[in-house]
């Protein structure tokens, strides 16, 4: 983590041109859109390229400094030109200080012609912070990933297969750090066979140092005020060999035939993960045992984009930074006021140490993700009386999770199949089939189980550790003082401003108790929790003058794991596991070349805890892309650290399988 400023720092050219502050050069030429096509559309061909590209195929085009986006607006814009209806476009962007909204909405005036493909992206611009960060645009068929941080760190996280290099930046008088023989080992570790390479540099020891790596370069005439620029084709990988992914973390084989899987359970991540996969032309059955979506613990009406963060970088806390973006870009689709409403979050600093876990937070993360409040500060945010300062997220805010899911399970190429219970799953002839006891739903060649702590009663991942928290919230009806609350605020545990005029009030934490009908007893508990929160506020809801035979809530149950991170991933045959890797009970530093024993095409997204409104989404975009052969939305070391596998290596490693 940096304590630097996120954002670039501009200045603007006497021409309306941003410039960039730290590095001293301009973003883009005068004759911007004629640069890019030549440097980077044509030196990739991609005007053939996309030509040919047919329904269900992909091209990935990696690039080194994403700054005002124009090569990225100029690809798609080639793309909606020339490819197939069912083409897909994958961009795969590093920047280091992205562009404000402001400042991006001020360059990106200079194309109007750009304006079907700037729009959306300016609409979706929240929640970029540090680490990957995905955005979906044209339904799916066109995603951007940005990478916001340092190259030279974010490109050894990607686990991708990259078509085509945009290799931008700035120039490597102006930039030196980036331009290293470590960047182009990278660009030769991530490329595809036959991968290209466009870049405005000529300068030697570039070429050379790329020539290095793999690639055949060439000069080719510039433009403008370009004398050369450059072009490589990627012959193969010159460097020292690239360590390999552990056997049991590699991608497994993908299902081959008709893309269509089945989804069991349709809360937030079986609704997130149908619509990522309908999204690559998947077909998707979306099983629901209930007669809607999110009926169990999705069907809160008021959830929070709650961010527990660590200063020290955890895959938890870069899960979280990543799918917290991606959540907050995907709730722009849905209605404000109604759905969700970016109204902020507090955190109290309720005891000296939670104080000084927010000061260290606040010198680990950018303050347009995070401020430090004192106690007037955050009183003026909140607009009612609290006991302390706090934490503030000012891009949080509260979501109706049943509407999001809604959202997601009406997305072309998901059916939602209701009344279905899957008891149990059998392969058959290349197909997983689902059944109710008897009765056979539906079958399919991929099937990914998203039911909780439900997976665990379908035999191939019963023993998954997973374990059910019985929640309660509390709904309270807002009264003409409690409309004052204009903000989320969270100690133990959270009031929301109101919805609908009620507010949303808890949730309890019940290891033991399996009965969900809510109890009086933790109505109790949750208005407990509202004192501490703001005895003010509990005032102005009049709690003290409410009968209890009026309190209302609901109870469901939560979802984890041991580790607190979500299980996310292609499925092994855990006994054919334990006898391939045996080896790791006696030597854990051993790595045998042997290939996992998968149960081809079950995967599992589960274990997401009172945080699925942040991981579900984007968990539901890495199941697609490990079943879609994609780049991972996700550094791989995160990947690895939510996979179902990891349980198996452990368990081994400690003698325990």
């Amino acid at each position: 983590m940096s304590t630097e400023p996120l954002h670039a720092q501009i200045d603007w050219d006497d021409l309306g041109r941003p410039t960039s502050r730290h590095y001293g050069d301009v973003y883009f030429a005068a004759s911007g859109l004629e640069e890019t096509r030549h440097v980077f559309i044509d030196q990739n061909d991609l005007t053939a390229r996309f030509s040919a590209l047919g329904d269900g195929q992909r091209l990935v085009i990696g690039e080194t400094g994403f700054g005002t986006g124009l090569n990225f607006f100029c690809a798609w814009q080639l793309f909606a030109e020339r490819a197939a209806p069912g083409a897909r476009l994958q961009f795969i962007s590093v920047e280091k200080y992205p562009l404000s909204h402001a400042d991006l909405s001020r360059a990106l005036a200079l194309w109007p012609e750009l304006a079907p493909f700037t729009g959306p992206l300016l609409e979706q611009y929240a929640g970029i912070h540090a680490g990957f960060q995905r955005l979906v645009f044209d339904g799916g068929r066109v995603t951007l990933t940005l990478l916001i941080g340092d190259v030279l760190e974010k490109l050894p996280q990607l686990d991708a297969q990259v078509d085509a290099w945009f290799l931008d930046g700035f120039a490597p008088a102006k930039n030196p750090e980036m331009w290293t023989p470590e960047l182009f080992a990278e660009l030769a570790r991530l490329a595809a066979p036959g991968s290209t390479l466009g870049t405005f540099t000529s300068t030697g020891w570039v070429r050379r140092g790329l020539i290095a790596v793999g690639y055949k370069m060439k000069r080719i005439p510039g433009i403008g005020k370009k004398w050369e620029v450059s072009r490589g084709r990627f012959e193969g990988f010159m460097g020292p060999p690239v360590p390999r992914v552990k056997p049991w973390f590699a991608r497994p084989p993908h299902p081959t035939g008709e893309r269509h899987a089945l989804v069991v359970g349709a809360g937030l991540a079986g609704c997130a993960t149908a619509a990522s996969l309908a999204a690559r032309g998947w077909r998707v059955s979306l099983l629901e045992r209930h007669g809607a979506v999110a009926e169990e613990a999705s069907g809160n009406p008021q959830g929070v984009l709650y961010l527990k963060l660590s200063a020290h970088g955890t895959a938890l806390s870069q899960l979280i930074l990543s799918g917290f973006g991606h959540t907050r870009r995907l709730l722009e689709r849905l209605q404000r006021g109604r759905d969700w409403d970016a109204c902020g979050v507090l955190q109290l600093a309720f005891d000296a140490k939670e104080a000084q876990r927010q000061a260290q937070l606040a010198t680990a993360f950018d303050p347009q993700l995070l401020q430090v409040l004192s106690r007037e500060e955050a009183q003026a945010r909140a607009g009612v009386q609290l006991p302390s300062g706090g934490l503030y997220f000012p891009e949080g805010g509260w979501v109706h999770p049943p509407a999001l899911c809604q959202f997601q399970a009406a997305q072309p190429g998901v059916t939602l199949l209701v009344h279905h219970d899957v008891l149990q799953l059998r392969h058959v002839d290349g197909q997983w089939q689902a059944w109710d006891g008897e009765r056979l739903l539906a079958s399919a060649p991929a099937a990914v189980l998203c039911t909780a702590a439900q997976v665990r009663e379908v035999e191939q991942t019963a023993q998954l550790p997973l374990k059910r928290i019985r929640g309660q919230i509390t709904r309270l009806a807002e009264t003409a003082a409690s409309a004052a609350l204009a903000t989320v605020v969270c100690a133990e545990g959270y009031v929301a401003p109101a919805r609908l005029g009620e507010h949303t009030l808890g949730a309890s934490f019940d290891f033991h108790n399996d009965d969900l009908t809510p109890t009086l007893a933790e109505h109790q508990g949750n208005l407990a929790m509202l004192d501490e929160i703001s005895p003010d506020l509990a005032t102005r809801l009049g709690v003290a003058d409410l009968p209890a035979e009026q309190w209302q809530g609901r109870a469901a149950f939560r979802c984890t794991s041991p580790d607190y991170l979500p299980i996310v991933g292609p499925v092994a045959d855990r006994e054919a596991f334990a006898s391939t890797y045996a080896i790791l009970a006696r030597d854990a530093r051993q790595v045998p070349a042997l290939p996992c024993p998968w149960l081809p095409g079950l995967y599992v997204n589960s274990g997401h805890g009172s945080r699925g409104l942040i991981t579900a989404p984007l968990s539901g975009e890495l199941i697609a892309a490990w079943l879609d052969d994609e780049a991972l939305p996700l550094p791989r070391a995160v990947a690895e650290a939510c996979h179902p596998n990891r349980f198996w290596v452990r368990n081994l490693v400690k003698g325990k399988a």
